[in-house]
């Protein structure tokens, strides 16, 4: 965007002082009333509709770039929250997509009776249901200790997986085929990840140390001894 006041812009444009390079890259002139910063706020506030639709059409190539992989059935692309959480444990996810109004928070629970946390993402309608705010085996209730929408906490931690983020809106035909069938939340992995595979090796994983637990239990109880016989 090129601001300024009266024919200075202009002659600047015609001017061999201009460099060439730019001149492809010129989206609008505007005139401006002001110098400094306050020119500056007010070129942005006049090319605001100029630079929303080149916003726009960069958004529409990365989700176009992001269906193209699921098309084509790559295996390099995530979708959904767990999913894609699941990716950016691996350091897979290289462009991390967010729905810029996902209406999702971030929750950090305790269990008081054992001292173990666990994280768990809710949406609205999830939040009324008071089954996420309970121990799954005992029914005791869970302490909230963090609560943070899942955006601001995406922001702060993009690049702790070493990812780009790009935040996307639903004003386009793909915007909107992302938020409702993909879940607002995705990503284009530098590889291919069996999210199948890694979720069957997660629940074997749990499973034997649900056993391991199990038998650390019998042991702790088991003496040899018959009910009622103190070895005596």
């Amino acid at each position: 965007v090129l601001a300024g006041s009266a024919d200075f812009k202009s002659e600047l444009m015609r001017s061999d002082l201009f460099d060439q390079r730019l001149h492809k890259i010129v989206l609008k002139m505007v005139d401006v009333s002001y110098g400094g910063e306050n020119g500056f706020n007010q070129a942005i506030e006049f090319s605001a509709d100029t630079l929303g639709s080149v916003k726009l059409m960069r958004e529409k190539k990365l989700l176009q770039n992001y269906m193209d992989e699921i098309s084509r059935d790559t295996g390099k692309y995530c979708f959904m929250m767990d999913d894609t959480l699941n990716a950016l444990e691996l350091g897979a996810v290289e462009h991390l997509i967010v729905w810029e109004n996902l209406d999702i928070n971030r929750y950090v629970l305790r269990n008081s009776s054992t001292g173990e946390d666990k994280v768990v993402h809710l949406t609205k309608e999830q939040e009324a249901n008071e089954t996420f705010f309970h121990d799954e085996g005992t029914g005791v209730e869970l302490e909230v200790v963090e609560k943070e929408q899942m955006v601001e906490w995406i922001a702060n931690h993009y690049k702790d997986y070493g990812c780009n983020l790009e935040f996307v809106t639903d004003r386009s035909g793909e915007g909107t085929q992302f938020v409702k069938g993909f879940g607002g939340i995705g990503g284009i992995l530098r590889w291919k990840v069996d999210f199948v595979q890694l979720e069957e090796y997660e629940e074997a994983a749990h499973a034997d140390k649900g056993d391991s637990d199990s038998d650390s239990d019998d042991s702790d109880d088991d003496y040899g001894f018959e009910d009622g016989d103190y070895g005596f």
